[in-house]
């Protein structure tokens, strides 16, 4: 399954957001419903979800080359 973003620049929006929020299609979608109605106030609705759905696009290649950090996985310090 191919990675999906979803960038909110990119939606109709009075307070400039700035999230993008990537991931598997199911994922993204979810997590860009939950954004829509609890920071912008939209509800959620069939036209909500098929605008989103409508928005979501492809995951670069460049976006996904590096390995994801796991969050057990703390980066050390530079020691320069």
């Amino acid at each position: 399954m191919s990675r999906k973003t979803m960038d909110c620049r990119n939606a109709p929006s009075d307070t400039h957001c700035t999230l993008t929020i990537s991931g598997e299609e199911d994922e993204v979608f979810q997590a860009a419903i939950s954004h829509a109605v609890s920071a912008h106030g939209h509800e959620d609705s069939v036209e909500l979800r098929e605008m989103i759905r409508g928005m979501l696009e492809d995951e670069s290649p460049a976006a996904s080359m590096g390995r994801p950090m796991s969050m057990q996985e703390p980066q050390q310090p530079s020691r320069h």
